[in-house]
């Protein structure tokens, strides 16, 4: 799966380590909805952290297309709850 975290670049991340992701997004899933600031702040940067780990950066000039797209690292609580859909950031 191609990942692009805004502001950095795109990823190949092995949908083998998806459920590792799927986990952070469901933390980070209920800390948005309970309005955790820190929690979510703490789990954003875990959940950005394990793709930038996971994954394989891709050249600068890949074309291909993003299957995810994560907020930035400094992306506000508000701006996340916009991104998200029913299952969170990582669908599935």
């Amino acid at each position: 799966m191609i990942v692009r975290i805004m502001g950095e670049g795109q990823m190949q991340v092995a949908d083998s380590h998806l459920v590792r992701l799927d986990v952070l997004d469901d933390e980070l899933l209920a800390e948005i909805k309970s309005g955790d600031e820190a929690g979510f702040r703490k789990t954003l940067g875990a959940l950005l952290d394990a793709v930038r780990e996971l994954g394989e950066p891709l050249p600068d000039a890949s074309l291909e297309p993003s299957e995810l797209i994560l907020p930035s690292p400094d992306a506000s609580l508000a701006e996340v709850r916009e991104m998200l859909g029913d299952d969170g950031l990582i669908p599935g």
